[in-house]
């Protein structure tokens, strides 16, 4: 696991995570939990409570974590939440909107019909149709995931790929 945890760390930190968040990111999600305390992520990691902490507050403000208190007790856990993936691309879409406004005040600076405007310009349509298609591939996937969900129950429930109403499987719901 140890092996994945870096491997997958590196692959985020490239993408602009820093370090010591995308190692703990990556041990989130490789555990088996799902969840894990702070000591148990710097035990995992070979790393200090303080780099850990560091690590955990930078991912909960980008939603790509979150803490869960235990009752009766003044330890937390920390766990990928189930929708991480739509968090980070709807940050992401955040920030194209604000890139997309900073832009239009270059454009409108340096002219639209000037080589660096007609850059800006074309920076924001694609920023604009990136952020127009967005929520329809989050619709496109939540119906994905609902088909590979069913799929997963049939298989556990032992329905051998026909759905609860009797049909063929995932075949007829594609």
């Amino acid at each position: 696991m140890g092996r994945f945890i870096e491997r997958f760390a590196s692959v985020l930190t490239e993408a602009g995570i820093p370090r010591m968040p995308a190692r703990v990111f990556a041990a989130l999600l490789a555990s088996d939990s799902g969840r894990l305390t702070a000591a148990e992520l710097a035990g995992l990691l070979q790393a200090s409570p303080a780099a850990v902490s560091g690590g955990v507050r930078y991912l909960i403000g980008v939603g790509m974590v979150s803490r869960e208190g235990e009752p009766g007790s003044r330890r937390h856990h920390y766990r990928v939440p189930d929708n991480v993936w739509d968090e980070v691309i709807s940050n992401r879409d955040r920030l194209m909107t604000r890139w997309t406004s900073v832009l239009r005040e270059g454009i409108g600076l340096l002219g639209a019909d000037t080589p660096a405007g007609a850059r800006m310009t074309e920076s924001v349509q694609y920023f604009e149709f990136v952020s127009a298609e967005l929520p329809r591939v989050v619709v496109r996937w939540q119906q994905q995931k609902a088909l590979l969900d069913a799929d997963r129950a049939d298989r556990a429930g032992g329905a051998g790929g026909a759905d609860r109403a009797g049909g063929a499987g995932r075949a007829d719901r594609a």
